[in-house]
């Protein structure tokens, strides 16, 4: 960590909480209304969600799996995501969702027409701005934890197991 942290706080309620409540709060609601509100698949939604979280090399978003309704994806999800292009493992929607957040993470310039007409062919606009929003929640605080080192120490809030403000 990059960050001191005092002995005894916890790193992640510390450095989003306490040194920067007004952004560290905001952020932390954000990014816990991408899981509380999302209406994505939750194969569309992992698959992009790990996607981001594969360029970013977040520790604990690479451990982490989003359970739904006591459900979660396979355990050789994660490398069906790396493999995205061939993998039989994916339908349309999910192929096109680790896309995106390969695209978005990497090269949001070259989102072409191509593209586009491909992703409005398989998500309404809504689900696009949706996945849009979320991929953007990932990156950013994926990175922002990786960067200060808090990645291997996060806790959601709530709910009392090692995770992350993703």
């Amino acid at each position: 960590m990059i960050i001191d942290v005092p002995e005894g706080r916890e790193p992640i309620g510390y450095v989003w909480g306490e040194m920067v409540p007004g952004i560290g709060t905001a952020a932390a609601t954000f990014s816990m209304s991408v899981y509380e509100h999302t209406t994505l698949g939750l194969r569309e939604f992992e698959a992009a969600r790990l996607r981001v979280a594969q360029i970013n090399g977040c520790l604990f978003c690479l451990d982490w799996r989003t359970e739904r309704d006591g459900a979660k994806v396979e355990e050789e999800f994660a490398g069906a995501v790396t493999e995205w292009r061939t993998t039989d493992a994916f339908d349309e929607r999910t192929r096109l969702a680790a896309e995106y957040a390969e695209r978005y993470t990497l090269d949001h310039h070259g989102l072409d027409d191509a593209f586009w007409k491909r992703m409005t062919a398989h998500y309404s606009q809504a689900e696009i701005v949706e996945l849009t929003m979320s991929i953007g929640s990932w990156l950013a605080f994926g990175r922002l934890n990786h960067v200060l080192g808090i990645d291997a120490v996060c806790v959601l809030p709530g709910h009392g197991v090692r995770g992350g403000l993703l």
